[in-house]
């Protein structure tokens, strides 16, 4: 699905989200150490079969009709991270870091087990942004199902004027449990290897390379249901 950006609109922006914080067991690592979260983000875990159950029998559907799609948003921009690098042994390989402050962001979503993505490339997150995003995936949804759609807390995602589609259920996730949110994963992966070590031009230059990395990303289905598929969530 080609991925564009989107013109500026006029939109005011919200509060920027906040940072993932480190720690991401399926990417960075062991797990942390138990923190007060766990055990919030444990009942999610366990009781998420009954949970997507519930909804497939509001919408008399069976589980089979039912795609779990995870969404989250990612500012992209010149004052750009810096990751490990290839380079031979004994040698120290140089890396660009631009000052400067143009940022766009990327509204993202996955359904790692059909392998498919909807994103957006916006100049702000607020609840009109979501709106847009939201009617995005809504089409890619396959016809005849309905998507559950898992995102954290941020206020432009549970505002009360987030249009949701019909074929849309939003299932927010527990506050600080990034961890459960497998777009984390693929916006580091993104970083990685398609968006970090370089110096953006100008804001153009920064919607052009998110949406070729994005587009990159959704033509590999496999690279998507690689990173995105998690025992708690498509294991039963």
């Amino acid at each position: 699905m080609a991925v564009g950006g989107v013109p500026c609109i006029g939109l005011a922006a919200d509060a920027e989200p906040g940072g993932a914080r480190p720690g991401l067991p399926q990417a960075l690592g062991p797990a942390e150490a138990l923190r007060p979260g766990d055990r919030r983000h444990r009942g999610v875990q366990k009781n998420f079969p009954a949970t997507l159950a519930g909804i497939a029998r509001e919408q008399g559907l069976g589980l089979d009709a039912v795609e779990i799609w995870f969404a989250d948003e990612a500012r992209v921009g010149q004052k750009n991270g810096i990751t490990r690098r290839w380079a031979r042994r004994g040698t120290r390989p140089s890396a660009p870091q631009d000052q400067r402050y143009a940022s766009t962001y990327i509204f993202g979503a996955v359904c790692p087990q059909e392998g498919k993505g909807a994103a957006l490339v916006l100049p702000f997150c607020n609840t009109a942004a979501m709106n847009l995003h939201l009617a995005e995936i809504s089409a890619l949804v396959s016809s005849g199902k309905h998507a559950v759609l898992l995102l954290d807390q941020a206020g432009w995602h549970l505002s009360g004027d987030v249009t949701v589609p019909d074929n849309i259920t939003l299932l927010p996730l527990p506050p600080k449990c990034p961890e459960l949110n497998v777009m984390e994963n693929v916006w580091q992966f993104m970083r990685d290897n398609w968006l970090s070590n370089r110096v953006f031009r100008d804001h153009d230059d920064i919607v052009a390379l998110c949406c070729h990395a994005w587009n990159r990303l959704v033509d590999q289905p496999w690279r998507i249901i690689s990173i995105g598929i998690s025992d708690w969530a498509h294991g039963f």
